[in-house]
């Protein structure tokens, strides 16, 4: 966070070895957003990498770290969501489900 309280962009490009256009496109936005400072402060952006950056937080520690849940988050087809990964579901704006089902999967549930 920045001092604003507004996510810090460049840092978290950079703690996952990502250029600012990768990590929009990784979190469903324009290419474009996160070179705009106007842009990167919006609800919406702010927003949609909060819930990226939440998830990712969620699964570090049984993924393995910060990078291994990066690659969970963007490649692990989710089989309660026909295959779909948690970055395809974001993209969509259903971060709430993909939190739903790993709350489901801390409780001892299945997939």
């Amino acid at each position: 966070m920045d001092r604003a309280g507004k996510i810090a962009i460049d840092q978290v490009a950079g703690s996952f070895g990502m250029s600012k256009s990768q990590l929009a496109e990784t979190a469903g936005l324009a290419r474009e957003t996160l070179y705009r400072l106007e842009r990167s402060r919006t609800a919406k952006t702010q927003g949609r990498l909060r819930e990226m950056l939440e998830i990712i937080s969620r699964v570090a520690d049984w993924a393995g770290g910060k990078e291994q849940a990066m690659a969970w988050y963007r490649a692990q087809p989710l089989p309660t969501f026909g295959g779909r990964t948690a970055e395809a579901l974001v993209k969509e704006g259903k971060a709430a489900a993909v939190r739903d089902y790993l709350d489901h999967m801390a409780l001892g549930g299945f997939a």
